[in-house]
């Protein structure tokens, strides 16, 4: 499997309000869901009890998609709270967007859109936070990455789930020697999508935060209101993601050890992923390698396959061939 890594990025993009007081300036591409709003009001509200210094969002390209009903019933109430509550600017097109700004939070709720939106912010050399999905399909996440890597241009993407405090305890904790984890939480499912890009991966992504790389293998089980999917890792450890629909959950992971067994504790919110996403913009360097989001993308690319085969296993090798071109 060929590794994609972002390369060490050279200082010419280095945004001019660093060594400064001047907030950065943000400019979001995609108006179409609730992230917008909850980042706008703690970046640029210095009242709120979850104030994120450092950045301010300044400008915004609309974007949508019509085909998403999530996209389209709410792009226009987004978009009006963000203009008249937060004074934000409209652009038409994401070129000159990128104009007026120092960064970008890449946030269309339609994968789909990404690549094509990813690339005027390439070419302007903007580092960019791409929120989930990175891409509707594993092909078009490697051809990010790879156009990031190709320009160079700071690039990442993650679920916030990542950078939970319960999670990440989760992660550090000293369990002995590791032996899998089991993460649950809401798996909702856009057709537009494959079933784990849309919802799944959040706890896909605290899977992957607290076993790590090197999931070689995958089977799923699937019914109207549960997925099951099984990883199996190089050194022998058993991931397991327990996706639910059309019932109440919220979202844990649990690491099992020979010492102990870890549980996630609740609570959470934005705030620790907003801090990482400043000091990425601060620096360029990404907390979360190409490599390891596209072994996710790839894990929950592999749980589709299992399904068209009717629950066969599926190894993420098989998948990353498919899928380069």
């Amino acid at each position: 499997m060929r590794v994609l890594l972002l390369a060490s990025f050279c200082l010419s993009w280095l945004l001019p309000s660093l060594g400064s007081d001047e907030p950065i300036r943000i400019g979001i591409v995609g108006l179409d869901t609730s992230h917008v709003i909850a980042f706008t009001k703690q970046f640029n509200d210095p009242d709120n009890p979850k104030h994120v210094r450092g950045g301010r969002v300044v400008a915004a390209y609309k974007g949508g998609s019509p085909d998403i009903a999530s996209s389209a019933d709410r792009i226009d109430g987004f978009t009006e709270t963000l203009v008249n509550d937060f004074g934000v600017t409209l652009y038409e097109d994401i070129s000159s967007l990128c104009q007026n700004v120092d960064a970008i939070l890449l946030e269309s709720v339609d994968g789909r859109k990404h690549l094509e939106q990813a690339r005027p912010i390439f070419e302007a050399g903007l580092p960019v936070f791409i929120d989930k999905p990175v891409a509707g399909s594993l092909r078009d996440a490697i051809k990010i990455f790879q156009l990031a890597e190709d320009s160079g241009t700071p690039c990442w993407s993650a679920s916030s789930l990542r950078f939970r405090p319960g999670v990440a305890s989760v992660a550090s904790a000293d369990a002995g020697e590791v032996r899998g984890a089991f993460s649950y939480g809401p798996a909702s499912i856009e057709p537009t999508h494959p079933d784990l890009f849309w919802y799944g991966i959040h706890p896909t992504e605290a899977l992957f935060t607290v076993l790590g790389s090197g999931c070689i293998s995958v089977v799923r089980t699937h019914t109207d209101d549960t997925d099951i999917v099984t990883g199996i890792w190089k050194d022998g450890k058993v991931g397991v993601v327990y996706g639910q629909r059309n019932q109440k959950t919220g979202f844990k992971v649990i690491k099992f050890g020979t010492k102990k067994i870890v549980e996630q504790a609740e609570g959470g919110d934005y705030t620790e992923m907003l801090e990482a996403i400043i000091d990425f913009f601060k620096t360029g360097h990404p907390p979360v390698s190409a490599a390891d989001t596209l072994e996710i993308y790839a894990f929950m690319e592999a749980a589709d396959e299992s399904k068209r085969r009717n629950g066969a296993p599926v190894t993420l090798e098989e998948v990353f061939k498919m899928a380069r071109p």
